[in-house]
């Protein structure tokens, strides 16, 4: 094999591999971050709704725990819930998988996806603290 064919075979061979793409960068390159799983966006819309509420009831929602849980441990086959609720325990736990699979949206979209969301947290502190979820949202922002 002549010289100068076997120096290109060993640059190329640096560079590819043998399906051509070991030379190239990552797609989002390293000045950009990579964003979160649906998990970690699901537990900070619920973290941004819970902070709202406690701060609107403190009374009410003073040392309650606000929890994700993926699946609840038995369900019905029927009717699966979407949040558990312990006034003893002084917990509330949405489950996320049903949250985002069963429930319909008209749009499914980021942000009708963090509205649906939302709604969960509002309905479940509702069934909580023995309110309509219409009355815990005193400013507006989010109902």
């Amino acid at each position: 094999m002549p010289r100068h064919r076997q120096r290109s075979l060993a640059r190329r061979a640096v560079r590819h591999d043998r399906h051509g793409r070991a030379g190239r960068s990552s797609v989002l390159g390293p000045e950009l971050f990579i964003v979160g799983q649906r998990s970690e966006q699901f537990s900070s819309i619920v973290a941004g709704a819970a902070d709202y509420l406690r701060g609107a009831w403190e009374q009410e929602l003073t040392g309650v725990a606000f929890e994700v849980g993926a699946m609840p441990a038995a369900a019905d086959p029927d009717e699966v819930p979407r949040w558990w609720t312990s006034k003893l325990e002084r917990r509330i736990v949405l489950f996320r998988v049903p949250i985002e699979r069963l429930s319909r949206m008209h749009r499914n979209d980021p942000e009708h996806r963090q509205m649906l969301i939302e709604s969960m947290v509002f309905r479940a502190t509702a069934e909580y603290v023995g309110r309509d979820p219409w009355d815990l949202d005193k400013d507006g922002r989010y109902l």
